[in-house]
């Protein structure tokens, strides 16, 4: 008599993986698998939106032109920023920090008053194309001097009407306003001064950043 093969009712390893039948025949996902698939696509997720935020963070567009090299290692340069329909320039000298103390070094550009050029050797000159709005201040379309007035706690932007002369000379009957700057402390030291544009919702942000100093004071296009 030849002896019957029997079929195991069993599913296979491979179909256990897969699909587990139910009494009533219906399938059911392994819940290996499903837990599987919630972390691949919690982490495309992730990288989606990651992606979009750093698409979407504004930035100010950014032209830089070497004026002349300067004396004594601070080149000159021009900053050229357009933030919205406004063109923003700066045009100043920027010296090294090589491990000078801030404070001294503003005092020292300062000798005959508290306002600092906030550059080096000629004064550092603004441009803009439209009128913006520094804090409370209205400037005109036009160019200008920028000073600034430090402070422990908070600075002062001092924008100046004249125009033209060395970076030392101050008159402050020549100034158009002041406008205050908060202050911040820096993670990581910025060796050479540096000017910044940031664009905002709102505006933009005029930032100023040397050693572990950061002042900044925002500002709308139009006044």
């Amino acid at each position: 008599m030849c002896a019957t093969k029997r079929r195991s009712s069993a599913p296979s390893s491979r179909a256990r993986r897969s699909v587990r039948r139910s009494y009533d025949g219906s399938s059911t996902i392994n819940p290996r698998e499903v837990t599987s698939m919630l972390v691949n696509t919690r982490f495309a997720t992730a990288l989606l939106v990651g992606s979009l935020a750093l698409a979407s963070a504004p930035a100010a567009a950014q032209e830089v032109e070497e004026v002349h090299p300067g004396k004594g290692g601070s080149p000159h340069e021009a900053h050229t920023w357009t933030v919205g329909d406004a063109t923003i320039k700066i045009t100043y000298g920027r010296p090294n920090l090589k491990g000078r103390d801030l404070d001294e070094l503003v005092s020292e550009s300062a000798p005959d008053g508290p306002v600092w050029r906030t550059g080096a050797d000629e004064a550092t000159t603004l441009d803009v194309s439209q009128g913006l709005k520094i804090g409370d201040l209205s400037v005109p379309a036009g160019t200008y001097t920028l000073y600034t007035l430090p402070g422990e706690s908070d600075w002062q932007l001092v924008v100046s009407k004249q125009t033209g002369q060395w970076g030392t000379e101050y008159d402050e009957g020549q100034d158009l306003g002041r406008s205050p700057m908060t202050k911040e402390t820096l993670s990581e030291p910025v060796e050479q001064l540096t000017f910044k544009v940031d664009e905002t919702d709102a505006g933009g942000t005029l930032a100023i950043e040397w050693g572990t100093t950061r002042v900044s004071a925002p500002f709308t296009v139009g006044q």
